[in-house]
This record gives structure tokens, C-alpha cells and sequence, in this order.
């Protein structure tokens, strides 16, 4: 019984050391997936003394600039290759974008700009693919950013969202419901770093008792990540706007 209870406990360790490497690899294999998930960008030139890469829909441009090749490297490639300088640059029309996609490219140059000196961290070619994928990922979740925007500016009614104005990288939302005897505008403020941290908001409220306390309460229940904007306001209308106060 004594040697039937040990190797029991044998497999039990070999087991439990099996799921801890699945676990391992798990692991791994999300951080690949996460990690070339998020390609937005395109190349659109490569020549031997620079590359130029755009991304949100050609509204983004980055110009990379190459030092001299190295000796016996006849593509240009090698990865110990020097970069002389890294430039953005927008290249959307404002005066004929809407509103959200202008909110969009003024997230992404605030990261952009947030990061210093690109060169610095950027000096070989070697960290190119780094680079290109740290921008695809504030393009990519500021990008979602805007489809929300657009898509409360089109279905807001549902929830009793009257009007979304955007004001530099601030959202202001006004909502009002007749059963609920109440009207307040909601203003969120914005950052490169959406959706991983909550919201700073101001309330001004115009009819009934709705204030800050109340949006406090409901923002709290709301989890940061994915379509973080359009979870806020339906729980918002789901809470405080569907019966009267």
C-alpha cells in the first residue's frame, strides 16, 4: 500500500510538472501571437539608403534612413547595419477627416512623441522589427478607438447619447433620458495608452441629480481593455438611465 500511495504521488508530481510546462508554453505561445498580431504596417519603399513604411490607412508615414552598407552585405540587410534617423510624418488632411480619425492621429504622434529620441532607441537595423511593432500597437488599439467613436456617433440613440463632440484627445458625451428625468455631459479624457487605463472624466450635469459620484460608481464596474468606451457608456445607460431616479 506504502509503494501503491508513493508512486501515486510520483505521477501526481509528474503531472503537475507537465501542466506547469503546457502552462509554460501557453504562455509562450500567446506572447508570439500577441507579439505578430499586430502588423500595420506597410512597406512602401526599400532602397539601399533608406525605408519607408506607412500605416492607418496611408495616413502615417515613417522614413528611416540607412548609413553606409556593410562590407559584403550586398542586400543591405545585415542587422548591425546603422540608422542614421527615423521620421514621422502625417499625412492626413484634417480639414476633410472627421473628427474621430483626427482624434486617432494625435494619439498615436502623442506616443510618438512620448518615446524621445527614436534613433536612440532604434540605432541598427537590428531593431527595426521592434520598433514597427511597438507602433502597430498603439496604431492598432487607437485605431479601435476610433471605430467605437464612429460607431457611437451612429447608434449613440440606443443609448441615450444625444450628440459625441471630440475637443483635441477629450470625448465628450452628452446624455439624456426623459424617463429618468436627467441630462449630463460626460467628458473623458484620452491617451496613447487607451484602453489599459481608466478614464480621467469630468460631469456637468444640466437636468436631474447625475453627477460624479454616480459616473464614479458605474466607471468602477467597468473593466480596462477591449472596446472600453462603448462598455462604459452602455453600462452607464444600463445603470443610471433606464429607470427614474
Amino acid at each position: 500500500l506504502c509503494r501503491e500511495l508513493s508512486d501515486l504521488e510520483t505521477q501526481n508530481e509528474q503531472m503537475l510538472a507537465q501542466m506547469n510546462q503546457l502552462k509554460e508554453t501557453e504562455k509562450s505561445c500567446q506572447e508570439l501571437l500577441e507579439r505578430y498580431d499586430f502588423t500595420e504596417w506597410e512597406i512602401t519603399e526599400w532602397s539601399e539608403q533608406r525605408a519607408v513604411f506607412n500605416f492607418l490607412y496611408d495616413s502615417i508615414e515613417l522614413t528611416v534612413v540607412f548609413g553606409p552598407p556593410i562590407d559584403g552585405d550586398v542586400f543591405g540587410e545585415d542587422p548591425s547595419r546603422k540608422i542614421v534617423s527615423l521620421n514621422f510624418e502625417s499625412l492626413l488632411d484634417e480639414e476633410k477627416a472627421p473628427p474621430s480619425s483626427c482624434l486617432v492621429q494625435r494619439l498615436i504622434f502623442q506616443f510618438i512623441e512620448s518615446q524621445g529620441c527614436w534613433q536612440e532607441k532604434c540605432p541598427t537595423l537590428y531593431y527595426l522589427p521592434q520598433v514597427l511593432h511597438d507602433i502597430s500597437l498603439v496604431v492598432s488599439r487607437c485605431k479601435i478607438l476610433g471605430e467605437e467613436i464612429e460607431f457611437l456617433e451612429r447608434w449613440g440613440g440606443k443609448f441615450n447619447l444625444l450628440k459625441t463632440d471630440i475637443n483635441d484627445t477629450k470625448v465628450k458625451l452628452l446624455f439624456s433620458a426623459s424617463t429618468a428625468f436627467a441630462k449630463f455631459e460626460l467628458t473623458l479624457s484620452l491617451s496613447a495608452n487607451y484602453p489599459s487605463a481608466s478614464l480621467p472624466f469630468t460631469v456637468q450635469n444640466q437636468i436631474g441629480n447625475i453627477g460624479e459620484e454616480e459616473i464614479s460608481a458605474v466607471l468602477s464596474n467597468v473593466p480596462i481593455g477591449y472596446h472600453y468606451l462603448r462598455r462604459i457608456v452602455s453600462l452607464i445607460h444600463q445603470n443610471l438611465l433606464q429607470d427614474p431616479r
